[in-house]
């Protein structure tokens, strides 16, 4: 069966709970993602910052203003392991309404990040093998 493992984006892109929102920007248009997961001075994921996030501080005029990751960040955001299987993985997202799941070891480290493109990705080619047009 199919698991997060599979899918998931590695390595994690990360930043620390006071990097400055603008700089979380740059990273996610730097690597063309749409989350960076936040992480304590340990390297435990205690946040994750979005494209959402960061519309939200462009349109709150909290932008140009160096506010540290904290401050708009999601805490404790919903994660799974990269055993999870990947139809667990998806109803987890549904249920959550979110677009991007950190995957984490057992000490809530992170490993990878499992977003909706991952899969829309793999469906397509799932498609493609199907209809036979897969090369």
């Amino acid at each position: 069966p199919l698991r997060v493992s599979d899918l998931m984006s590695t390595p994690p892109i990360t930043a620390g709970e006071e990097t400055p929102i603008e700089e979380i920007a740059k990273i996610m248009w730097d690597n063309k993602i749409g989350s960076v997961m936040i992480v304590d001075d340990e390297g435990v994921l205690v946040g994750i910052i979005t494209e959402r996030d960061i519309l939200y501080s462009v349109a709150n005029n909290k932008v140009g203003k160096g506010l540290p990751a904290y401050m708009i960040m999601t805490e404790n955001p919903v994660t799974v392991s990269p055993d999870t299987l990947i139809i667990d993985a998806i109803s987890k997202m549904r249920k959550a309404n979110v677009r991007h799941l950190p995957a984490v070891n057992g000490s809530n480290k992170p490993l990878g990040m499992l977003s909706l493109r991952d899969i829309t990705d793999a469906l397509l080619t799932l498609f493609h093998i199907l209809h036979g047009e897969y090369h």
